[in-house]
């Protein structure tokens, strides 16, 4: 009976489908119902700040485009210089707005630039800092086009910091003193002196703007870009795509926090005191062909009395996400959760302890490709029990194959004899057909983990491996239009195969081993019964070759060596069993041809 041919199957489809409704009852319902509720505060909810807009929190303007040189030359700037940044802050504003990452380049070329990250207003891609004082009703507060005074120092770094001051002329001074470490945080503390007629209130503000979408957005899809912050102690990120479709969403009270902006890599994000009780917001301004995106906070109100001055101390977090240094930024600073930054998902228990161990792994073997290799291992001792048990039940069930095929045929006009006669048969060789379900179900939370662990790790990214694999975070760079590499000639010169290249059709060396090994442990799994099944089975490995190309070559690393350590686990198992497998096979072909050519 063809439904008794297809058990295995709809089993499978079944299993796919509970997962499925699970995954929509308990992840996208409840997204679905936060999002609404979102849209219904932000209709309900008027633009917030302590005490009104001020100069610093009105509705960015839009610049006028220029070249980012032409933007950095347009106002005064103060250097900054320390081992993991360069750049520049303005003393229009007195912004942080002009910063590369010294220790990580835009390409695997030894002559690329480094990784820029801020970038000046004006400029496309205008990413940044701005900070300030904001209150309602008081005239005179600095703003986007004040130009303020360098009071002291002349190149911001580590044990260096500069004092900017400006005078409103209505009675009120600002100092503003910004110091830098040697990894990737500012320390801005503002000082306000009132020695005006009349006491004033005002509130610290910080912004972190972008203009525009950033260059690449999408290509890793898997990772977290837009607003990310921790507020109402826990996290809150909001992808680009919403934050456009929806708008910022509701404001967040907190007392210690952040709010920052981040890429897959890198963040910008601004930390007020830990005690400092503030509002977050994400913010966007539509304009004609731009979008301006804004993660911002604003701070508890002070009054300043005439003859009193009150200070306020920010910290600006600009740089690559690294786990360690995320977290001594914790301790030190008392930025809670800083490390929430780096996009753990949904499953954070198991990718947060795997991270950190690939990263133990790669510092005692210092190339990331082997520590990858070295923890495929080690996952894979832990679920060896659990592996043999599944290998096990797949490779009696292949042994009893033939035997089911006669009962089939000798039963094929009388499908409930031909059911009887093929549990008895199960009972007799102790064979389980759903055994080795249960032991898949435990491995694949650990499966999604190290998939989420590979796409997030910053080690990942420019690491070489072996041979032509040179940055480990790209697909292959072979290809099969220059027979990968033995053709003297770059394909992606030719108008066609160039498009080509950037599609499913670039096919590299390691993804050709990955369909490989994946068509070698599919051949040693029991065959589908039905033919049409087992034609679709036979498929897939080639299918899943041309998806997995276009993946990270460390994620086919992962992927092609579990292949590897499986095909060998099984090997061993049916060999025991006496049960013939494609190695004996491919094994007494190429012995059979020696011969015949001997």
């Amino acid at each position: 009976m063809r439904d008794d041919n297809t058990r295995n199957t709809i089993i499978f489809f079944v299993c796919a489908a509970l997962l499925l409704m699970v995954y929509q009852f308990f992840v996208i319902a409840p997204q679905d119902r936060a999002r609404q509720a979102e849209a219904a505060a932000v209709a309900a909810t008027q633009p917030a700040a302590a005490i009104g807009a001020g100069p610093g929190l009105a509705a960015p303007q839009v610049p006028q485009a220029m070249t980012r040189a032409a933007a950095v030359a347009a106002s005064p700037r103060v250097p900054i210089v320390t081992k993991s940044l360069k750049g520049s802050l303005s003393l229009r504003g007195g912004r942080i707005d002009d910063l590369y990452l010294v220790g990580y380049r835009e390409t695997l070329d030894k002559a690329s630039p480094p990784v820029e990250l801020l970038r000046p207003e004006g400029a496309e891609h205008a990413w940044f800092a701005d900070m300030g004082w904001t209150g309602a009703n008081v005239p005179g507060l600095p703003n986007a086009q004040t130009v303020w005074t360098l009071a002291q120092g002349s190149v911001l770094a580590p044990g260096q910091p500069v004092t900017l001051t400006y005078a409103n002329g209505q009675g009120l001074t600002f100092t503003r003193v910004i110091s830098v470490d040697d990894k990737f945080m500012f320390t801005v503390k503002d000082t306000v002196a009132n020695t005006g007629a009349a006491a004033i209130t005002l509130a610290p503000y910080g912004s972190i703007q972008r203009q525009g979408l950033p260059e690449g957005l999408g290509k890793n899809s898997v990772v977290h870009e837009g607003g990310m912050g921790w507020m109402d102690g826990k996290r809150q990120p909001i992808k680009y795509k919403k934050w456009e479709k929806e708008g910022g969403g509701p404001a967040h009270t907190s007392t210690g926090g952040w709010i920052g902006i981040t890429d897959h890599y890198w963040l910008a994000a601004l930390i007020p005191a830990p005690s400092e009780r503030f509002e977050g917001r994400y913010r966007i301004t539509k304009t004609p062909g731009l979008d301006i995106f804004d993660a911002n906070f604003v701070g508890q109100a002070r009054s300043i009395p005439v003859g009193q001055q009150v200070s306020t101390t920010l910290n600006v977090f600009a740089g690559a996400k690294q786990e360690p240094v995320l977290k001594a930024y914790q301790s030190s600073l008392g930025a809670a959760h800083l490390d929430e930054a780096i996009d753990w998902g949904m499953l954070w228990f198991l990718t947060r302890p795997m991270s950190q161990f690939l990263a133990y792994l790669f510092l005692q073997v210092g190339n990331f490709g082997v520590a990858i290799l070295a923890l495929t291992v080690v996952v894979r001792l832990v679920f060896f029990p659990l592996a043999n048990k599944q290998y096990e039940s797949m490779t009696k069930m292949k042994k009893v194959q033939p035997a089911m095929e006669e009962l089939k045929v000798k039963f094929k006009d009388d499908p409930a004899k031909q059911q009887q006669e093929l549990m008895a048969l199960y009972q007799r060789e102790k064979v389980n057909p759903l055994a080795g379900c249960f032991p898949i179900f435990l491995q694949i939370p650990v499966f999604f983990a190290l998939f989420k662990v590979l796409q997030i790790s910053i080690d990942m990214r420019h690491a070489p491996f072996v041979g032509w694999i040179q940055d480990l975070s790209a697909r292959d760079p072979t290809t099969i239009f220059n027979l990968f590499g033995l053709i003297p000639w770059d394909p992606s010169t030719a108008p066609l195969i160039g498009a080509l290249l950037g599609t499913s059709l670039h096919i590299g060396v390691l993804p050709i081993l990955y369909g490989i090994t994946t068509w070698l442990t599919t051949s040693m799994s029991p065959p589908a019964p039905d033919p049409l099944q087992q034609r679709i089975f036979q498929l897939m490995p080639l299918l899943f070759t041309f998806i997995m190309a276009q993946f990270a070559v460390g994620l086919l690393v992962y992927y092609t060596w579990s292949n590897c350590l499986t095909a060998l686990q099984q090997y061993v198992i049916m060999r025991r069993f006496k049960v013939d497998n494609p190695i004996d096979q491919i094994i007494r072909r190429l012995r059979g041809q020696t011969q015949a050519t001997g």
